[in-house]
């Protein structure tokens, strides 16, 4: 299931209609291959375009997405076909990125110079110092300011996808948010 580095723009992949995308969770819950790529397909984008923006890693964030979607495969069976799936998969994509995330600082502070080079270009370009900045933010403030402001999602579904209360979201949105500011001032 691997997805060619220039995979299309979040914004250029048509997402099934619910009802579409319901028949197409069915199918693939009974086995059909079929629904199964074409819920891939429509999918793939926007989770690969998560994951980049949480671990900044081309490479990392296509395993992730891989990952988390072969992980939404194996509990495809208890998934609630009334509910979307993009929310359900971004949960499992973000979570994953969060632990990268982890892992990679701890790794650094262990003095592991080792680190992933994605290799692949990044879905989506975000222009100016907001991308360095948004790099510095640690791994759990960086994943709800990138649902929030970037995938758009509100407070109370990032709290739903991430098991947090919703003060616990805008908690971190509010430092995530302070901590780009006074980065982008510093580096600007």
């Amino acid at each position: 299931m691997a997805a060619e580095s220039g995979a299309l723009a979040p914004d250029k992949v048509r997402q099934p209609p619910p009802r579409e995308e319901r028949r197409l969770i069915r199918e693939a819950q009974r086995g059909s291959a079929d629904a199964l790529a074409e819920l891939y397909a429509a999918h793939w984008p926007a989770a690969h375009r998560a994951a980049y923006l949480v671990v900044h890693d081309a490479g990392a964030a296509e395993d992730i997405a891989q990952d988390a979607f072969l992980a939404a495969v194996d509990r495809l069976d208890r998934f609630d076909r009334r509910r979307p799936f993009g929310p359900w998969l971004h949960r499992i994509v973000i979570n994953r990125a969060i632990d990268w995330g982890r892992r990679e600082a701890l790794r650094r502070s262990a003095g592991d110079p080792e680190k992933h080079s994605g290799a692949a270009a990044p879905p989506e370009a975000i222009g100016g110092e907001l991308m360095p900045a948004l790099a510095q933010l640690p791994p759990d403030q960086r994943a709800v300011v990138v649902l929030r402001h970037l995938l758009e999602y509100t407070p109370g579904e990032i709290g739903r996808m991430l098991e947090l209360p919703r003060g616990t979201v805008n908690s971190r949105l509010r430092r995530g948010l302070d901590q780009l500011r006074d980065l982008i001032e510093v580096e600007g």
